[in-house]
């Protein structure tokens, strides 16, 4: 076993990679290519989850877990190739646009669908597998409605809910924020009703949670449902949810598989967030998970991602 585990870390290690580009309105955007041997292997493009969240899966608010990086790296030693890539304004995609704070999920779909366009030009591909994480996932569901050129999607800890009701769940789980809930709570409202708020109005403590230079993005994301997004697609979608996410439950899961019931569900008992592996009832042990590189991705997650694809592939044929 030993040895079949280091034969894995060094086929991932060698596989070759090299940088890609999308067009953009305003400039390039720009990702990692992780290839594979066989010219006709099955591309999945990563789309990053929420904030300046880069292309291997690291921010600088403190997560250095480089899961998008492992994704990457173990769907490739199972002939799959990927392609990871910075949002636009951020890290390599830093000059698509002067500001990265304006944007909305409309962009973001225009996006992908310049990546899907990009990939399958250099690849030859017919279609192009999305995975989105967290956030990513929203914005996956957006695109399938309106790119044709999808083989389906693989929605990873992604919300079941409008991100607003996401949002309020969160702030609720701190007791500390008993006093700003109601302000918070009619905050989202206004923003789920496409209308801005006045941050000057706003507590401190939560202000810059709806800062005018993001509103518009927030607008965007909460006025979507992903459950209703979901049921539209016609595409395969694989669910995966790891039973230890402090951000993205269970119940979430369980919304997206109701929408599309045609939808394969996969629970990861011992999984978190960032696709580490945690043990049960240790918030603090959980957190850290987010800031080590050097561990792996939970068992099953990337031969759950292989053998959907590889699946639906042959189907396809």
């Amino acid at each position: 076993m030993l040895l079949l585990a280091s034969a894995l870390v060094f086929a991932a290690a060698a596989l070759p990679s090299e940088d890609i580009s999308a067009a953009d309105p305003f400039g390039e955007l720009r990702g990692t290519w992780t290839k594979v041997s066989d010219a006709v292997a099955p591309v999945v493009l990563i789309i990053p989850g929420s904030g300046p969240t880069d292309r291997d899966g690291n921010s600088p608010l403190g997560i250095s877990a480089g899961s998008y990086r492992l994704l990457a790296e173990g769907l490739g030693a199972e002939g799959i190739a990927t392609v990871r890539i910075d949002k636009r304004g951020m890290f390599g995609s830093a000059d698509a646009v002067l500001d990265a704070n304006a944007v909305t999920i409309n962009d973001y779909v225009s996006d992908i669908r310049s990546w899907v366009k990009s990939i399958r030009s250099t690849t030859g591909s017919a279609c192009v597998w999305l995975l989105g994480h967290s956030e990513g996932g929203l914005v996956a569901l957006a695109t399938a409605k309106a790119e044709p050129y999808i083989c389906g999607l693989i929605l990873v800890a992604t919300p079941g809910r409008p991100l607003g009701e996401v949002l309020k769940e969160q702030l609720r789980s701190n007791p500390a924020n008993a006093s700003i809930l109601s302000s918070a709570d009619a905050a989202i409202d206004t923003l789920a009703e496409g209308k801005r708020v006045n941050f000057t109005e706003l507590p401190v403590s939560i202000a810059p949670l709806f800062d005018p230079a993001i509103q518009d993005f927030l607008v965007s994301a909460f006025t979507l449902d992903p459950a209703e997004l979901a049921s539209q697609v016609a595409k395969p979608i694989l669910i995966l949810q790891g039973e230890r996410d402090l951000q993205i439950g269970i119940p979430d899961a369980m919304a997206l598989k109701a929408a599309a019931p045609s939808a394969k569900l996969q629970l990861f008992p011992n999984a978190n967030h960032v696709l580490k592996t945690v043990a049960p009832n240790d918030p603090v042990a959980n957190v850290d998970t987010y800031s080590n590189p050097d561990l792996p991705l939970a068992s099953g997650i990337i031969g759950a991602i292989s053998e959907f694809v590889r699946s639906e592939s042959t189907r396809r044929r």
